[in-house]
């Protein structure tokens, strides 16, 4: 019996040894070749040819697999994604392949050196920059600057003219009188009195039973109509860009009084081409124009309505004054401020 127990005990020892030492050389073997096979690390590189000045977004870039050790600290991950997709544009031309770099992006409100003036790289692909006048109202009291969202509207006036002569209505009259045959031809001999009343119409007084032919009192009225025409316009000058380099540019001396700034009357606004062919039109064709400043986080886009006199009359519910047998005295024809007794006069130079 004795020896039975010890016989039980020694193997006991020995299937717990040869197990352990499996677990031993087991667990060895698989750290030493983990530790031999290398880890590898997703960055990103050009899936395509970006230009210089493109915008950085997720359909230009493509990623790529690369061992744990020769990833530099300058390449972007996936981890760093967000980064590399918030406002980044290229400094230069990336060719397809070349691994994304920090040295090779910036950010996109930052100019990137190209040839020509350096003030075209803030001009996004695709669109075009255009500069109109502009005053002091048009710009909001100069609250608009360089770099803010505009939405732009015009105020245009119409009025009917002839489809052939293309003048104004109504046109000028003349009469023309046959006076008889001339000569052996038969020809007809017209005579051309003197003209220049503005044409009228006829029409039949119900109280005399008479008619009468009406002229206008005054030259056609035009009508106006103010639309919203762009919006989230985005400035990039207000004034004029400097004509001189700024590094050659010297600086006043110490004796001499410093200018005053002019007022801007010009704006520079980045549109797309389309829009720069409208916007050239309204300027040639005296189209007023205003700018409205909005705040440059606002994506939204609204559908406006056109306002015209009736749009006001239906719109805010706005009465036509009735014909009243009496008025108020003194007669008004139009509209004054009320002078205050603090507002300053202004004479002007004789």
């Amino acid at each position: 019996m004795r020896r039975g127990r010890i016989l039980i005990f020694v193997l006991l020892i020995i299937v717990i040894g040869l197990v352990v030492g499996f677990v031993v050389i087991r667990q060895f073997l698989l750290s030493s070749q983990q530790a031999s096979e290398p880890v590898y690390v997703e960055v990103y590189y050009a899936a395509q040819n970006i230009p210089q000045g493109g915008e950085i977004t997720e359909s230009v870039l493509a990623t790529m697999r690369i061992p744990q050790e020769n990833v530099v600290a300058v390449m972007f991950t996936r981890e760093e994604l967000p980064v590399l997709l918030t406002d980044k544009v290229a400094k230069f031309p990336l060719d397809q392949g070349v691994v994304i770099t920090e040295s090779m992006i910036t950010s996109g409100s930052a100019a990137v050196p190209i040839s020509g003036p350096q003030w075209a790289s803030l001009i996004p692909p695709g669109m075009t920059a255009i500069s109109i006048p502009t005053d002091r109202l048009s710009v909001s009291g100069y609250a608009i600057n360089d770099g803010a969202h505009v939405n732009i509207t015009a105020c245009l006036l119409f009025v009917d003219v002839d489809p052939t002569f293309q003048t104004i209505l109504p046109n000028l009259t003349a009469s023309l009188t046959g006076t008889g045959f001339a000569g052996e031809t038969g020809l007809p001999v017209l005579s051309l009195g003197a003209g220049g009343a503005p044409q009228g119409r006829l029409e039949l007084d119900p109280s005399v039973q008479q008619p009468f032919y009406l002229v206008p009192s005054e030259a056609q009225r035009p009508r106006m109509v103010c639309q919203m025409l762009l919006q989230d316009v985005v400035v990039m000058k207000l004034g004029n860009f400097p004509l001189v380099p700024t590094a050659a540019q010297q600086a006043p001396a110490a004796n001499q009084q410093a200018q005053q700034p002019v007022a801007p009357d010009i704006i520079t606004l980045i549109v797309s081409p389309q829009d720069s062919i409208t916007l050239s039109y309204l300027m040639y064709t005296d189209v007023k124009i205003n700018m409205t400043l909005r705040n440059p986080s606002d994506q939204a886009r609204l559908a406006t309505e056109a306002s015209t006199l009736q749009f006001l009359l239906s719109q805010y519910n706005i009465p036509v004054p009735a014909k009243l047998p009496y008025a108020m005295q003194p007669a008004l024809t139009n509209l004054q401020t009320p002078f205050l007794p603090n507002d300053s006069v202004t004479v002007p130079a004789q």
